[in-house]
């Protein structure tokens, strides 16, 4: 699905567990982290670990978020009108959780302290699609492939090509083109 969508990324079919080999060793600078990123451009990055998709967390978000429609937080509601007989996680929930995916995948790449070395900034989307529901009590996780470097007078550009999977699901919940701008020390964004 996600190869289709993007076009120019070839993923490998069924789960592919993370594996250490996925980031630098522990302690590396995030320099260094950037260079060895730069080095994997056009290859998988790695797959994060389960993520349980509660009513809880569907609740908090729709609070957070003012978006507390019975889809989501009925559960009453859903069983008697819902196609998909529970509630649904928001698309923008599972949209949010990339960050958390990317963090688990690249966790040891960007460890020790980095704060002399820039920050990293969400910089956008250029494409997004919800392709299928995520019913409450579900597990999902996060496939990343790194894209593009591009360097630029603010930073280093990024962009992950991601897939959010669902357990025992043949279809994605969401694929993205996801930009990333890591910002150099003293750089500004703008």
């Amino acid at each position: 699905m996600l190869t289709s969508f993007l076009g120019r990324v070839n993923l490998p079919e069924g789960p592919v567990s993370p594996s250490p080999s996925n980031a630098s060793p522990s302690g590396s600078s995030a320099v260094a982290a950037r260079g060895a990123l730069r080095a994997r451009v056009g290859t998988e990055l790695g797959v994060s670990g389960w993520y349980l998709i509660t009513q809880a967390r569907i609740d908090g978000f729709g609070a957070v978020t003012d978006d507390v429609e019975p889809l989501h937080n009925d559960p009453e509601w859903c069983r008697q009108h819902s196609p998909y007989g529970r509630p649904i996680a928001h698309g923008f929930l599972t949209l949010s959780l990339l960050t958390r995916f990317l963090h688990d995948i690249t966790a040891n790449a960007m460890a020790g302290d980095t704060r002399h070395a820039g920050f990293p900034l969400n910089y956008g989307f250029d494409r997004v699609r919800f392709v299928s529901p995520v019913p409450v009590d579900s597990r999902i996780r996060g496939r990343v492939v790194l894209t593009e470097a591009e360097s630029r007078e603010t930073g280093e550009l990024f962009r992950f090509a991601v897939m959010v999977e669902i357990e025992g699901s043949s279809k994605p919940a969401l694929v993205a083109e996801w930009l990333s701008l890591w910002v150099a020390e003293g750089g500004a964004c703008g």
